[in-house]
C-alpha cells in the first residue's frame, strides 16, 4: 500500500505536509506575493498567468519594490546601529547575485554602491551610469585589462587578492601617473556553517591572504608591507574579509570582525599607520524553504554594533569606516521563476513507495544551484488553487541529466497537470547569473514588476537567432 503523504518515507525530516497547499507562507514568500480572487499567484498584484502570457515561460520575475525595500532596509539598519558609535558605514551591493543596468540603478538610487567581480560586471555598472567612485572591483585573478579598466573608470576601490596582484596594480597605476585605491582581502580562518563551495574564509581555498604565519610574517602582513612600500602608486585604504554565503549563525561574522580589527592594531603598532576602512563582506542567509531561519537585518546590525562597541572602546586608533556587501540578502527574495508544467509521471521507488516527477520547461540551465550546491527550493501551483490532497513531488527540468532537479522535495496538489504554472520563489540571486545554454536552451528573460504594477523585460528572452549568432559555421 502506498504511504500517505504524512508518513512518506522519501520526504526529508524538515518537510511538512501543508495544511493548505495554496498557502504562501513567510518568510519564503515575502509581501510581494498574494493570490487573487481566481486563486492565481500575483507578484505585486500582477497575476503570474498574465506575466507568462505577456513575456513567455519560463521567466525570471523580480519585484522592483521588494528589491529597493531590502536594499534600503539593509543600509538603514546598519546606519542606525553603527552611527551611535561614531561609525560611518556604506553598503556595496554584491552584483554577482543579480546584475543588470536596471538593478544597478535601483541599488544606487537606494544609497548603495556597487561591488563587481569582473570586467564584465564593471562594464554593466558603468553602462548603468554608476559613477566610478561608487564601484569596487573584486576577484582572485584579475587580468591587466580588468585592472586597467577599473583605474581608467576611477573606481573607489580595488580589492587586491595576492602579492603578485599588488605588483600588477601598482605597475598599471604608475603607467597612468595615478595612485590606485586598494583594500587587502584577508582570510580570517573562520569556518562558516555553509556549503563548502561558498565558504570563503577557511585557509584551503583560493581567496585572500591568510592571517596565519609559518616563517616570518603572515601573507596578510606581507601584503600590507608591499602596499605601503608602493605608496607612490597605491593608496592603502584598509582591510577586507568575507566568510562565505548563505550563513545563518552570527558567530562567524563576529569572529571575523575581531580578527580583522586585531590585524588593524598590528599594522598600527608596526608601521604607525591607522588603516581608515574595514569591509566585513556579506553572506547573510535567506529562507529558501521552511527549514531555513534567516536573521532580521536589525538583529544582524545590532549584534555587530555590540561587538564593535567594546573593541573600539579598547582601541587607541580612530574609528574605522565600515562597509558591507549584501547580494543574496537583497536580490534573492526579490525574485521568483515562473515555469509551465509539461510531463507528469509517477515512478515506483520501492514496493509501495512512489515519487511523482513534475517536469517544467526550464531546469538546470536557469537554476544551477541545486546541482552545484545541493540547494533546496520550494514551489507552489501558481495558476490556480486545487482541492486535491497534496502529493510528495519532485520538480525537474527538461535537460538530458538525471540531476536536473529544480525542487527536490515539495508537496503539490495531486491534480497538477500539463499547462499549469508553477512558481518557485527566492530565485532572484545566483539563478540568472549562473544561467547557461545547456542543451541549447535559450535563457529566460528577466521581467521586472514596477511599483505601479506595470511589467517590462529588463533583460530580454533569448531566441534561437541569439543561440546561432556566434556559430561561425553558419
Amino acid at each position: 500500500m502506498t504511504a500517505t503523504p504524512a508518513e512518506h518515507p522519501l520526504a526529508p525530516s524538515w518537510l511538512r505536509v501543508p495544511e493548505d497547499p495554496a498557502a504562501l507562507e513567510s518568510p519564503v514568500f515575502t509581501s510581494q506575493y498574494a493570490r487573487d480572487a481566481s486563486g492565481c499567484v500575483t507578484v505585486d498584484s500582477v497575476p503570474v498567468t498574465e506575466i507568462a502570457r505577456r513575456h513567455g515561460s519560463p521567466s525570471y520575475v523580480v519585484s522592483e519594490r521588494t528589491f529597493r525595500a531590502r536594499a534600503r532596509g539593509f543600509r538603514e539598519a546598519f546606519e542606525a546601529a553603527l552611527h551611535p558609535l561614531g561609525v560611518q558605514s556604506a553598503v556595496y551591493y554584491a552584483s554577482k547575485a543579480l546584475l543588470t543596468t536596471a538593478v544597478a540603478r535601483w541599488a544606487a538610487d537606494e544609497g548603495l554602491n556597487i561591488d563587481t567581480a569582473s570586467g564584465g560586471e564593471l562594464a554593466v555598472a558603468l553602462a548603468a551610469g554608476i559613477p566610478g567612485e561608487r564601484i569596487a572591483l573584486h576577484g582572485n585573478n584579475k587580468s591587466a585589462e580588468e585592472i586597467a579598466a577599473a583605474l581608467d573608470a576611477g573606481v573607489g576601490r580595488i580589492v587586491v587578492d595576492s602579492l603578485a596582484e599588488i605588483d600588477l596594480v601598482a605597475g598599471l597605476a604608475r603607467d597612468r601617473g595615478t595612485r590606485a585605491p586598494v583594500m587587502i582581502r584577508v582570510t580570517p580562518g573562520v569556518h562558516a556553517s555553509t556549503h563548502e563551495f561558498i565558504a570563503t574564509a577557511h585557509e584551503d581555498q583560493k581567496f585572500g591572504l591568510s592571517l596565519n604565519a609559518e616563517d616570518g610574517d603572515s601573507p596578510a602582513l606581507q601584503a600590507v608591507a608591499a602596499c605601503l612600500g608602493a605608496s607612490d602608486a597605491l593608496e592603502l585604504r584598509g582591510l577586507h574579509c568575507h566568510i562565505g554565503s548563505q550563513i545563518f549563525a552570527a558567530e562567524g561574522f563576529g569572529q571575523a570582525a575581531e580578527r580583522v580589527l586585531a590585524l588593524r592594531e598590528t599594522v598600527a603598532e608596526r608601521w604607525g599607520v591607522s588603516l581608515p576602512e574595514l569591509d566585513l563582506g556579506g553572506g547573510h542567509g535567506v529562507a529558501y524553504t521552511a527549514a531555513d531561519t534567516p536573521r532580521d537585518v536589525a538583529d544582524i546590525a545590532g549584534d555587530l554594533a555590540s561587538l564593535l562597541s567594546s573593541a573600539l572602546r579598547d582601541s587607541r586608533l580612530p574609528v574605522p569606516h565600515l562597509s558591507f556587501e549584501p547580494g543574496r540578502f537583497i536580490a534573492g527574495p526579490s525574485g521568483c521563476t515562473v515555469y509551465t508544467v509539461g510531463t507528469v509521471k509517477t515512478v515506483t521507488v520501492s514496493p509501495g513507495v512512489r515519487r511523482r516527477y513534475v517536469s517544467v520547461d526550464g531546469g538546470m540551465s536557469d537554476n544551477a544551484r541545486p546541482v552545484l550546491y545541493d540547494a533546496n527550493y520550494t514551489a507552489v501551483l501558481g495558476s490556480r488553487v486545487s482541492q486535491e490532497p497534496p502529493v510528495l513531488s519532485r520538480v525537474v527540468g527538461k535537460h538530458c541529466e538525471s540531476g536536473d532537479v529544480v525542487v527536490k522535495d515539495v508537496y503539490l496538489p495531486g491534480d497538477v497537470h500539463a499547462g499549469d504554472l508553477l512558481v518557485v520563489p527566492v530565485t532572484g540571486a545566483y539563478c540568472w547569473s549562473l544561467a547557461s545554454n545547456y542543451n541549447w536552451l535559450a535563457r529566460p528573460g528577466i521581467v521586472a514588476v514596477a511599483p505601479d504594477g506595470s511589467t517590462r523585460e529588463i533583460v530580454r528572452r533569448e531566441s534561437v537567432t541569439d543561440l546561432l549568432a556566434r556559430d561561425t559555421g553558419i
